[in-house]
């Protein structure tokens, strides 16, 4: 039986999810994983689906995650947690973003942004913890900031110490934004913590 684990990113063009990723991955191999990583960029310039598929263990030889398989999904907007459903098992947990982000089918008035959805996540056999990653952002100086937000809801979820993705994020991002994204960081961790279903 295999060790590995399996996280799977997932949200719209701009909103930081590579950077998360790749931030999660170092965090990973930093403590001694093997850890290996795909990128799905689509139609990411135009606000369109990107995907990062991270797997980590004693030893992966893929980076893909077959459905059903995914024991994490970080969904950056709450539409794109149930579009990729089908990677999801019994005993997933899927940390989602609160935020809303309309495709343009919704934004033209073509169709409805569908309500209720943490409550169509909930009825399903997975944990869901919900991350206001927006307004911890704005909390703390700086909305491009929600994606390591949301690092720091799933770094609770993970065999890695706090200090080693402050290390990362330390290393891996620019001076000027490091403050704002190491509080960030702290206040996604806080409400990353498993919640009452």
């Amino acid at each position: 039986m295999s060790d590995n684990k399996n996280i799977l990113f997932s949200g719209v063009g701009g909103q930081g999810i590579l950077l998360a990723s790749e931030i999660t991955a170092y965090a990973l191999l930093a403590v001694g994983f093997d850890v290996k990583k795909s990128e799905v960029h689509g139609m990411a310039q135009r606000g369109g689906s990107v995907t990062a598929q991270l797997r980590y263990g004693t030893k992966v030889y893929s980076p893909l995650i077959d459905p059903g398989c995914a024991d994490i999904q970080m969904a950056f907007e709450m539409m794109e947690a149930v579009r990729y459903l089908p990677y999801l098992h019994q005993g997933s947990t899927v940390i989602v973003n609160t935020q809303q982000i309309l495709p343009p089918s919704v934004a033209t008035g073509q169709a409805l942004y569908p309500e209720n959805v943490l409550d169509e996540l909930r009825s399903r056999a997975i944990e869901v913890i919900a991350v206001d990653a927006f307004t911890i952002a704005r909390q703390a100086g700086e909305v491009r900031t929600a994606n390591v937000a949301l690092v720091g809801a799933l770094s609770v979820h993970l065999p890695v110490d706090e200090q080693v993705f402050q290390d990362i994020i330390e290393s891996r991002v620019p001076e000027r934004f490091r403050a704002e994204n190491m509080a960030a960081f702290t206040a996604g961790r806080h409400a990353g913590r498993r919640q009452e279903r």
